[in-house]
């Protein structure tokens, strides 16, 4: 048996960046990987596409208990050193589609790990596939004994250095779980309390039906809450509200609270009308919205509006009625999609519990915790992505 310089549990992004970094440096690592494959997340990520970065990545696009955690992170490992990294070892070149987000120019993300098989193999780093690991407990001797099951066989092996990348709760069919949350617990390490994030919302009770009669309907909106407001599309479907907007605001919404949506957010509505009434407003309401909104759309919100008045007939409370419904139209989502629809997992090891610089347990030398285990979770669009390869750079410097 090989004496490793650190065991790394979780070949997903920041397991692999991690390995890789640490064999860049001379450092001999093992991966424990339960899928038959590295990266199974990086691999279907943007439908197979895999939006590795994005260009404006700041502390302010990431939920956590303290943000300003990942600062000392993102000092040692920039966007630019991610697009360096995957062009000098990868020969990947970046693709800027919206919002700043980076795709492999070759629209591939298997080309994505692929860089990483090809640095690990070339560094001499090994990788154990089809492994499950089942315990990490600390010895007396100051070292971590960790129990696998490989090939049927329960076997245990020994490091001074281990780094619990496995991930967080989405998608169980990829291989997540809870595992780095559990040994923080038995390790009295505290953990911030998880939940979906990313996550599709539902809609039940009386309005079901109408969010239903929509489904495949997409609108380009501004959502918020009193935290925060996203602009993209919402997508209506047969169980409530998806698409990116909405998967951004789930990480700021809590079950029983309210979301707000403007579903004309480039224009106001009262200019709208007063326009056509200056032309006399003989249009019905319904063919104003219907420069907007798609005709299906319209039919819908005549549920709510007034849609088949003559615009010069509207009385003043039926004109507001109508701004009101467009610009502030009120939503008080059931619950999430849960962690198989969730793209994230908000919550996680508490900062408080790490060494900012080095992602190291400050109870536990030697142990660390790093990607979506940690209690920072970014904002769709290439941000997590960032924070894994970033904690992956920042636990490699400390092996």
């Amino acid at each position: 048996m090989k004496n490793y310089d650190a065991i790394i549990i979780g070949g997903g992004a920041c397991g692999l960046m991690c390995a890789a970094h640490a064999g860049l440096l001379g450092k001999q690592t093992l991966i424990l990987e339960r899928n038959d494959k590295p990266g199974a997340k990086i691999l279907i990520s943007g439908g197979g596409r895999c939006n590795y970065t994005n260009l404006g990545t700041s502390i302010d696009n990431f939920v956590s208990q303290n943000p300003k955690f990942l600062n000392a992170v993102f000092a040692q490992w920039t966007v630019e050193d991610s697009i360096r990294f995957f062009q000098d070892f990868g020969g990947i070149e970046p693709q800027e589609k919206t919002l700043g987000q980076l795709f492999p120019s070759s629209n591939k993300a298997k080309d994505i790990v692929a860089t990483f098989t090809k640095l690990l193999y070339e560094t001499g780093q090994d990788i154990w596939l089809n492994t499950l690991v089942t315990q990490v407990q600390k010895t007396k001797q100051g070292e971590y004994r960790i129990t696998l099951e490989r090939e049927g066989i329960e076997q245990q092996l020994t490091a001074k250095k281990v780094v619990l990348a496995s991930g967080g709760l989405p998608v169980y069919k990829l291989g997540a779980s809870d595992f780095a949350l559990r040994i923080a617990r038995q390790l009295d390490i505290e953990v911030v309390t998880t939940a979906p994030a990313l996550v599709p919302l539902t809609i039940t009770g009386k309005d079901a039906e109408w969010y239903a009669s929509l489904a495949g309907n997409t609108v380009f909106a501004k959502v918020y809450n009193d935290k925060i407001s996203f602009e993209e599309n919402i997508l209506f479907t047969h169980w409530g509200l998806s698409g990116p907007a909405i998967l951004q605001i789930s990480s700021y919404w809590r079950p029983g609270e309210t979301i707000t949506i403007d579903l004309l957010p480039n224009f106001r509505l009262e200019e709208l009308i007063k326009q056509e009434r200056n032309k006399g407003g003989r249009r019905l309401v319904g063919q104003l919205l219907n420069d907007y909104f798609s005709r299906k759309m319209v039919d819908a919100l005549g549920k709510y509006l007034p849609i088949d008045i003559k615009i010069a007939s509207l009385s003043k409370g039926d004109a507001q009625t109508i701004v009101d419904t467009i610009h502030r139209f009120r939503v008080k989502p059931a619950g999430d999609k849960g962690y198989d629809k969730a793209e994230v997992m908000r919550g996680g090891v508490s900062t408080s519990e790490l060494n900012p610089r080095t992602l190291e347990s400050k109870k536990y030398p030697g142990l660390y915790f790093g990607g979506e285990a940690v209690d920072v979770t970014g904002w769709l669009g290439g941000y997590n992505f960032q924070w894994a390869w970033a904690s992956g750079f920042a636990i490699a410097q400390d092996i």
